[in-house]
């Protein structure tokens, strides 16, 4: 289960009525350095403008690749660990704006983490150290520490355990 905050609506629907929800000029602010960030070609500028302007907690040597579209309106909410990776054009969202309700999520990245790239994490999930999310993958609940998953459902394709099997059965392909 993810871990949101629901917050019900009557009336028109929760998108409708966004900025009773949060500051229009916040959005303005958000989507203004969103852009910028989405095609900034050097990650360290890139990371800089996320954390001092939108307030996401990135951790060193992350890189987010060009076209990746953190939420726009709760980037605050977001957190990605230590050298991790956040593939091209995936989406992070940390809100859902539904017919009678709205729901806000934090989202959590650990570190040393690959996402694959197109794939969309929804509010209120937890990836782990070190997991791979597969490219197009719609991340729908956590992700254990050092797993593999992907698809849509998202569904864990091999264990921590499975993956290091496989690690230490890898033999590499050039020679000392």
């Amino acid at each position: 289960m993810r871990r949101t905050e629901r917050y019900k609506v009557q009336g028109a629907n929760s998108l409708w009525k966004v900025y009773n929800t949060v500051s229009f000029w916040k959005v303005m602010k958000c989507f203004i350095v969103i852009q910028i960030g989405r095609v900034t070609p050097v990650m360290a500028w890139k990371n800089w403008l996320y954390r001092s302007f939108l307030k996401m907690k990135i951790g060193k040597q992350t890189s987010l690749a060009l076209m990746v579209m953190p939420d726009s309106m709760f980037p605050e909410r977001i957190s990605v660990g230590d050298n991790s990776i956040i593939g091209f054009n995936t989406t992070i969202l940390a809100h859902e704006y539904l017919i009678e309700e709205y729901r806000l999520g934090d989202v959590e990245i650990g570190s040393n983490v690959m996402v694959g790239a197109n794939s969309t994490i929804l509010p209120g999930v937890k990836i782990g150290d070190g997991a791979i999310v597969s490219a197009a993958t719609l991340v729908h609940k956590d992700v254990p520490a050092g797993a593999m998953a992907g698809g849509n459902p998202m569904r864990i394709i091999f264990t921590a355990e499975q993956m290091a099997e496989r690690k230490m059965n890898d033999k590499p392909v050039w020679h000392n």
